[in-house]
């Protein structure tokens, strides 16, 4: 990879942040607004790491759960494009690995808000079978709580 794609990389990433922030502040229209023009910026063919972290986070901005499912399963769909070696050459901390429960774990929590629970369960189980290879750390720790949860949630309906 060159100095000038990395460059170009942290660019992208760098944005993303400051718009999960205005999301994370509460300024959802903005956070939409930033994330909707990465999004066309990246264009759907674009690098699966920028996309599948940009879907994850516009998903997170939505208020209608049809468009938040629609952006999770985009998330989903490029993450399955993103290889190990391309995490690597971002220098980023996540593996792919830690990748997959949380993206099927929101992919189930969208299931469960639409009322269709047979689709929330398949996602829950990849969620659980995907969260036994992460770390005892805060982050599996975490993904594991938020999948029980849910599974609670989901066996009260």
């Amino acid at each position: 990879m060159t100095g000038q794609q990395r460059v170009s990389d942290d660019g992208i990433m760098t944005k993303i942040g400051q718009a999960m922030m205005l999301l994370h502040g509460g300024d959802r229209e903005e956070a939409r607004n930033r994330f909707g023009l990465l999004w066309q910026q990246i264009g759907p063919d674009g690098d699966p790491l920028h996309r599948c972290t940009l879907a994850h986070y516009m998903a997170d901005a939505q208020d209608d759960p049809d468009i938040e499912l629609a952006w999770d399963l985009r998330a989903l769909n490029a993450a399955e494009g993103l290889a190990e070696e391309r995490l690597a050459a971002h220098d980023s901390a996540v593996a792919l690995r830690a990748l997959y429960p949380s993206l099927h774990l929101n992919l189930a929590a969208d299931y469960v808000k639409l009322q269709q629970h047979d689709a929330a369960r398949v996602h829950l189980d990849r969620a659980r079978t995907a969260a036994e290879r992460l770390d005892d750390d805060g982050y599996g720790k975490g993904v594991r709580a938020a999948i029980e949860r849910l599974e609670r949630r989901l066996g009260g309906e």
